[in-house]
């Protein structure tokens, strides 16, 4: 009796000892929080360049000033162009704002028959540059914005008579421009887009040596598809 007395008070001694050892091991891990998300926002500032090609309209009309005076009627010179474009732009919060160059080849070209002469006018413009200021708005990686500036056009002007070239006369035409265009950042650095750009030229007296003088006027319409490569790391984190 006095022995199994014994031994039940070393065994509670023994389990009472063990105790505070399997409560540690059995408590509960602490919480960790997960780390919080990180937002990328896509970054449009730094010098970009790039390439672009499209299609565009010249609405162009001839008024004769000698030795008649009158309207010879007007034509479309439509096709198409490729080029570059090379500029900078700088980001403060959703606001983008840039300035850029564009230079371009075109073969816009078109004619009419003169509703005062036998002649067949025909005007081509073979190229253009734009120097343009920007302002847009970002939503992260898709940009949308509008532009303005100068515009200087090399244009060709011609009288055809029975399909030969009778007289021609080559020059380069200043004007403006206005445009819009929407822009997506696919790839780290890479963005392609759409613009639309409205050229207006100032009229301008063309002569013909010894034929005639015909004031000309045009205004083109233009939609370009662009691909640019932006130089500098596109992406910020924002916590």
């Amino acid at each position: 009796m006095n022995k199994n007395m014994l031994l039940a008070a070393v065994s509670l001694v023994a389990i009472s000892a063990t105790a505070p050892a399997l409560a540690a091991d059995l408590a509960a891990r602490p919480y960790t929080k997960a780390p919080a998300m990180i937002a990328t926002v896509y970054d449009w500032s730094g010098f970009y360049i790039g390439i672009n090609g499209g299609g565009a309209s010249a609405h162009t009309t001839w008024d004769q000033r000698a030795p008649l005076v009158g309207g010879e009627g007007s034509h479309n010179a439509t096709g198409g162009t490729v080029g570059g474009q090379v500029g900078y732009r700088w980001q403060s919060a959703q606001w983008v704002f840039g300035l850029e160059g564009q230079g371009n080849w075109a073969d816009f070209s078109g004619d009419n028959l003169s509703a005062l002469t036998g002649f067949t006018n025909r005007s081509k413009i073979d190229s253009f540059g734009l120097i343009t200021g920007q302002v847009g708005y970002a939503w992260n990686n898709v940009l949308l914005y509008i532009k303005g500036g100068a515009a200087v056009v090399g244009t060709k002007n011609e009288l055809r008579l029975a399909g030969a070239t009778v007289a021609s006369v080559s020059d380069s035409r200043w004007g403006g421009t206005v445009g819009a265009g929407l822009e997506f950042g696919f790839a780290p650095n890479w963005s392609v887009g759409v613009e639309y750009n409205h050229i207006f030229l100032s009229d301008k007296d063309i002569t013909f040596t010894g034929i005639q003088t015909d004031r000309v006027r045009q205004d083109v319409d233009m939609g370009l598809v662009r691909l640019n490569y932006k130089f500098g790391g596109p992406i910020l984190a924002k916590y």
